[in-house]
Order: structure tokens, then sequence, then C-alpha cells
């Protein structure tokens, strides 16, 4: 049997490591994409990287996106690469649109040029559905984006559905909902939270300024959400998938989890600022997995307790590691 040759853009994100990782299992060639740029940052591909090609591509230049697809033939394409931060849409909105949008119409473009027939997989959010119009969403829930990155990732989705549609693409996308892992990068809330947490419990900090407590989200483990994607590209025909827990929780609850993990109280160190609120707010986020379960036959592995205590057991590891 011939090798399989994946590509990934943002290979050096929380998702691309761990799909990268599924991938190598699996037995795969993996290309990874990366921006040129004066800072590199390998370190979540670190233990995984010289078993990888790393190739320089940009989703803002299709010419690139061409080039990497000729020189490397791959079977299937997952594009995770994007302006991925909800907060940073919102002092970035043409950026945000340059990459999370136009850059996956870049991608699509250059796969029908170079080979048809490569299998391709779209990173879509559920900060799509922003104002929800029911609970909880599903693949046929319609689409109310609630920030520049939302209005984005709504781009990505049809742009992808109408590549499939209008040249027969094997192009699919995953609607997944939030999902973290001790690789989340640290402005987002569950890390923010739980290094926090351990910052505060090796005594470096006494308070964590949050936003909005009460905002609730669906929170899976990424590991378990890359393994829907690789399942995604396996099936005889593309469609669309939302992959979440089903579950929902409340950044109150996160900080409850968190802390007491680290053995604090988390009243005693939380304190509300203003200035993480977001202009809009989405609803409440939860998803139906029911169509990823019965197609894919995919399931979460970790659930919402043991995730945040993982995360916290990392940083705490992290923490005291730059104390010695």
């Amino acid at each position: 049997m011939a090798t399989r040759r994946a590509l990934i853009t943002g290979v050096t994100g929380q998702d691309g490591s761990y799909l990268a990782e599924l991938l190598l299992e699996q037995g795969y060639e993996v290309v990874g994409v990366v921006r040129r740029s004066s800072t590199l940052n390998f370190e979540r591909i670190a233990h995984i990287q010289d078993r990888m090609t790393l190739v320089p591509a940009d989703l803002l230049d299709e010419v690139s996106l061409i080039a990497v697809l000729r020189d490397h033939r791959p079977t299937e394409v997952y594009n995770l690469a994007a302006q991925s931060f909800v907060q940073t849409s919102w002092s970035q909105p043409v950026f945000t649109g340059e990459t999370t949008a136009l850059g996956v119409t870049r991608l699509l473009d250059a796969v029908r040029i170079v080979d048809p027939e490569i299998r391709f997989y779209q990173a879509s959010s559920s900060e799509m559905f922003g104002k929800v119009h029911e609970v909880p969403q599903t693949e046929r829930t319609p689409f109310y984006p609630r920030s520049p990155y939302g209005v984005a990732k709504v781009y990505g989705h049809w742009i992808t559905v109408n590549y499939r549609e209008s040249y027969g693409l094997h192009a699919s996308s995953g609607i997944l909902f939030n999902h973290e892992s001790p690789r989340r990068g640290l402005e987002f809330v569950t890390r923010k939270v739980t290094h926090g947490a351990a910052r505060i419990a090796c005594g470096l900090d006494d308070k964590l300024a949050l936003g909005n407590l009460d905002a609730q989200r669906d929170w899976g483990y990424a590991a378990d959400y890359v393994r829907a994607m690789w399942l995604m590209l396996q099936q005889g025909s593309p469609s669309d998938y939302v992959i979440a827990t089903g579950e929902t929780h409340s950044v109150r609850e996160l900080c409850e989890v968190a802390f007491a993990a680290a053995g604090l109280e988390w009243e005693q160190h939380v304190v509300v600022d203003e200035r993480f609120l977001r202009p809009a707010e989405v609803d409440l986020l939860v998803g139906d997995p029911s169509k990823a379960r019965t197609t894919l036959g995919w399931q979460r592995g970790v659930d919402f307790a043991r995730l945040v205590e993982m995360m916290v057991e990392a940083d705490l590891d992290l923490v005291r590691s730059h104390q010695r």
C-alpha cells in the first residue's frame, strides 16, 4: 500500500501538533506548513519535528500554496491555520478576514488547480453560531456570528461547501466546539485560568482577572477532536460535522475545578475586570455530536473535569520548572 501523505497548515498550533502525532501513528508522511517569520515557535511539535517535513508557505500567498502542493503531492490537506483568537479579531478584523476567510479560498483553489483528488479538511468553529437560533446546535442550525472571527469562519465554511459542490472536491468541515489541552495558548480563557491557578499555587501571583464568569461553553479535549478530523477524510463522501461534548460549563465552573485541582479556593483569587468583556458575547454554545457519533463512530475520551485537572497538572509542572 502506498504511503499516505498529509499536509497540515497551522501545524505548530495546538490542534496541528495533536493531529501530526495522530497521523504519524497512523503511518502517514506529515508535511507541516509554517510561515516565515523572525521568531518561530516549534515548542508544541519539538518532540516529533524530526519525523516531519516542514515547508514555508502562507495562506496570504496562493502561489506558495500551489508550489507546496506540487512539490509534496499530499493525499490529504488539513487547513488548521487561521487568526484564531476571538478577542484579537476585534482589533485586527481585516487581517482576520484575510487569513481565516480568504485564506481558505486560496488553499481550496490551490487544491483544485494542483490535484482535485486531494481530500480537504476545513476547521470550522462553533463561534459561527454566535447568537444561537436553537440549543443544542447541529449541522442544520443557522449561523449568526457575533465577532469578526466568527464572520470569517462562516465565510471559510461556506466557501468549502461551495468548492465541494462546484468542483466535486472531497472537502469536509468540522464545526468544532471549544477544545482545550495543556498546549492551549495562554490567551485563551481555559489556559489563562489553569496557568493562573498554578502561578497562584506557587506563590507567584495572588489574583487572576477574568471577564464574564457566566459565559458558558462546550469544552472538550483537543486530542479527541483531531481524531474526528481524520475520520472525516476517511469517509466515502464529504460532509460537515459538529464535534462537541453535548455538555456546557461556565467560566465559573472552570475556575472552581481548576483552583480546586491546585488546592485553592477560587473565590479568594478571581476578580472580574471589564477590560476582558467582549463587545458582543455569544449565547449558549452547546453542540449535538449525534451525526459524528453515528457516521464517524466518534466519541470523546476525556471529560471536562479530567481535562481541566490535566491542564492544571501540566501548568504546575511548567511553573515549577521555571522556578528551579
